[in-house]
């Protein structure tokens, strides 16, 4: 069976040879750089000292090649436009080494200083006549924004400086995504899980705009969250607007990658906490759902795609509203929040949803268990998800740094030993 039929049978909950696996198909289902390289060391795939790429500098996530990819049995692979979160390109390979002493390849725009704590500075598009959008902390593994939050007045508050990012698709991107849809179609067997953007409402990730060398209207992290309650009429209308934006994007981009793609990554705003959601059932229905919805309907009276939202933490109590919008795949599944018992997900929402992620638990297990703790887990995720299809084995979010790489081993490992229908 190819990696495409497989993963295609789980999203339709179907059984199949094996479990399908997916490391490196989005920014949420990666790997850190440094693990990265220990794990092609541990392989044998590179000779010491051989550089990895850092293919999304904002986490600094290393590429998953081919030839790793068929070394773990990988399933998936990414479709995305070809800048970066601090949006440069992937392109014009320099050498770097990160703070964990690991040779790396980062793109030529990723241009950085020191701060006099020694904490790195990044800038957006490389542009060093503007104020830095990144900051990774001395000794650090990845980057965080910062806060360029200009004061805000209530009485001269614009909706279109929030909208400035939310743009139609240019010529450039199309074309890139229609010549990778074509190549990947063609050339291998993988599933695609597209990553297109401007359709996710809120995503804290993506509100401070590292990539705008001036970002304007509500930018900061705290004062975001506090204008979705004091500033409601404004966040949604910028919603109705950004919605209007992003479907008429994803028609032009149907238009051109066709049915090449198996699911289509619309959400990554993140609802939960480690204890239980951070708004309410009632919040979500009103300000968020409506949007969520419409594109999901767009989408499956459009296309083919099954629709991917990922929300960590303990978001429980809002999975009847994410299912109710339309939302065919959850990621990444975190059953160690509150409420997110494997057993009750699957028996609940297994008939209805696909569990893509959910693996082991990377907070506790990944990094600081045993090997046979993760081979353990591992297996009982396994054994709960993968019945009767519906489930797409990767680890809760992105493998970090640091992690005992014997850990990593297990993991796949006991894919391959045990994922097997």
């Amino acid at each position: 069976m190819t990696s495409r039929e497989r993963v295609n049978n789980a999203l339709n909950h179907k059984e199949s040879d094996r479990v399908p696996v997916d490391l490196g198909g989005s920014a949420v289902t990666g790997m850190q750089a440094d693990t990265v390289y220990k794990l092609r060391q541990a392989l044998g795939l590179d000779a010491p000292g051989t550089p990895v790429k850092v293919v999304e500098p904002y986490q600094m996530l290393g590429e998953i090649k081919p030839d790793l990819m068929d070394a773990l049995g990988i399933d998936v692979v990414a479709l995305g436009k070809p800048a970066t979160m601090f949006g440069f390109k992937n392109e014009g390979w320099k050498p770097w080494t990160t703070f964990g002493g690991t040779p790396v390849l980062i793109p030529e725009g990723f241009n950085t200083d020191p701060d006099e704590n020694g904490d790195i500075l990044v800038y957006p598009d490389g542009d060093k006549s503007v104020p830095p959008s990144g900051r990774m902390p001395k000794g650090g593994y990845y980057f965080d924004s910062v806060d360029r939050q200009l004061p805000v007045d209530d009485n001269n508050l614009n909706v279109e400086d929030n909208l400035e990012e939310f743009t139609p698709i240019s010529d450039e991107d199309l074309a890139h995504l229609g010549r990778e849809a074509e190549r990947i179609w063609t050339q291998t067997d993988k599933a695609v899980l597209a990553s297109f953007g401007g359709t996710a409402f809120g995503d804290i990730a993506l509100v401070p705009g590292p990539w705008m060398k001036h970002p304007k209207g509500i930018r900061g992290i705290e004062e975001w969250y506090v204008s979705t309650a004091s500033r409601r009429e404004y966040v949604y209308t910028l919603f109705e607007r950004q919605c209007e934006i992003g479907i008429k994007n994803l028609e032009k981009i149907h238009g051109v990658v066709g049915e090449r793609v198996s699911a289509v990554f619309l959400s990554g705003t993140d609802f939960g906490q480690q204890h239980g959601p951070f708004i309410s059932p009632k919040t979500y229905r009103d300000l968020y759902k409506p949007f969520n919805k419409a594109v999901n309907d767009w989408v499956h009276k459009n296309t083919a795609w099954k629709t991917f939202i990922h929300s960590c933490g303990s978001i429980r109590a809002l999975l009847p509203d994410f299912v109710d919008a339309g939302f065919d795949i959850l990621n990444p599944v975190q059953c160690s929040a509150a409420c997110m018992s494997a057993e009750e997900l699957k028996q609940e929402f297994g008939d209805r949803v696909t569990f893509w992620g959910g693996g082991v638990d990377t907070q506790n297990t990944l990094p600081f268990g045993t090997a046979d703790d993760v081979r353990k887990e591992v297996r009982s995720r396994l054994e709960i998800f993968g019945k009767g299809g519906g489930y797409v084995f990767n680890s809760i979010h992105n493998v970090q740094a640091r992690v005992p790489i014997e850990n990593v081993l297990a993991m796949y490992e006991t894919v391959r030993d045990f994922g097997k229908y």
